[in-house]
């Protein structure tokens, strides 16, 4: 993909506020993201991921805009962009396409081409949300498949400069792969967790197609942007069948990629403050207060969060948290 001298004059500011879903956005918002099992129409700038939340009903998340924005079509894509960023997002019914390999396939190979004409040609992070993400056995789980589509979508270009992601699966039924992405005109710094194996490089136990992400990125001045986050230390799955242990595990997790991101920026918070945003993914409802419990304990009085029914990508696994945390 390109590159470009272009700098940024601001990271992208994103915040989760309470709004209606029918209200309009501001002409400072670049993209909003909505959750809840609503299936009327889409309005313009917004996706809307059908996970029930638990906590935070009512919150969206919004992206603010850096400078005039501009929106429009590049086939089954809809973007948005400002001077320094785009939001993207793409939607197939996956039976359309014989299905998930070939919707993943084709899907990304949509993104890339588009990211390749695009004058916000570097991806920084991605979130892909699909139905029962866990089904099927050996390779033929559904998350598997995915990846394998996804792998053959992306290509070789990338190389090892993945974006961040998440990958989290719904329970609509609906047949939808989405996918929604942040883009800009320059490139973040990915970072790798020092307590786990970079994701690109699992062994062949996980399945035929390693998953294509990082584990952060890193974007000037004072951004991070953490990819879905579990219970995983190495490429093994810790804990299994206790929530607590996994969610300890995880905070251990991001806390390791916050020194490790201060390394490159030291205006990054060494802890939670009022810049962290967190949206947490759990397979069971029952778990929800635990997870509150320990969101509360940690974030900075009155800050919100996120907790959303949602299944990760490997049935051990209980939860997942999803973290963007900034300076200031």
């Amino acid at each position: 993909m390109s590159g470009s001298a272009h700098m940024p004059k601001a990271s992208p500011r994103i915040e989760y506020r309470m709004q209606a879903p029918d209200a309009s956005l501001g002409e400072d918002v670049l993209f909003a993201v909505e959750f809840g099992l609503d299936q009327s129409p889409v309005p313009p700038r917004r996706a809307r991921v059908g996970l029930k939340p638990l906590t935070g009903a009512g919150l969206i998340e919004v992206w603010h805009a850096t400078g005039p924005i501009s929106a429009g079509f590049d086939g089954p894509i809809r973007f948005t962009h400002d001077p320094d960023y785009l939001a993207g997002a793409i939607e197939l019914d996956e039976r359309e396409f014989g299905g998930m390999e070939r919707a993943a396939a084709i899907a990304y190979r949509a993104i890339m081409s588009f990211q390749s004409r695009s004058q916000h040609p570097h991806i920084l992070r991605m979130w892909n949300y699909l139905d029962a993400i866990n089904e099927g056995g050996g390779d033929a789980e559904r998350y598997r498949v995915f990846c394998t589509g996804r792998k053959s979508g992306f290509g070789s270009d990338l190389a090892t400069q993945f974006p961040a992601a998440t990958a989290i699966g719904r329970r609509d039924a609906t047949g939808r792969l989405q996918v929604y992405w942040l883009a800009g005109r320059a490139p973040a710094q990915p970072l790798e967790n020092p307590r786990q194996m970079s994701a690109f490089q699992y062994p062949r136990r996980y399945g035929p197609s390693a998953p294509m992400f990082s584990r952060a990125v890193q974007l000037p001045p004072g951004l991070l942007l953490i990819s879905g986050t579990a219970s995983i230390v190495g490429h093994a799955t810790q804990h299994v069948g206790d929530v607590q242990r996994q969610l300890d595990e995880i905070f251990s997790n991001i806390d390791s990629l916050l020194q490790r991101a201060r390394q490159n920026d030291a205006s990054l918070p060494a802890t939670f403050s009022h810049g962290t945003l967190i949206k947490a993914y759990v397979r069971h409802a029952s778990d929800a207060s635990l997870v509150d419990r320990a969101l509360t304990a940690r974030l900075p009085p009155g800050t919100p969060y996120l907790v959303l029914e949602g299944d990760v990508c490997r049935s051990d696994l209980l939860v997942e948290l999803d973290c963007q945390h900034a300076a200031g």
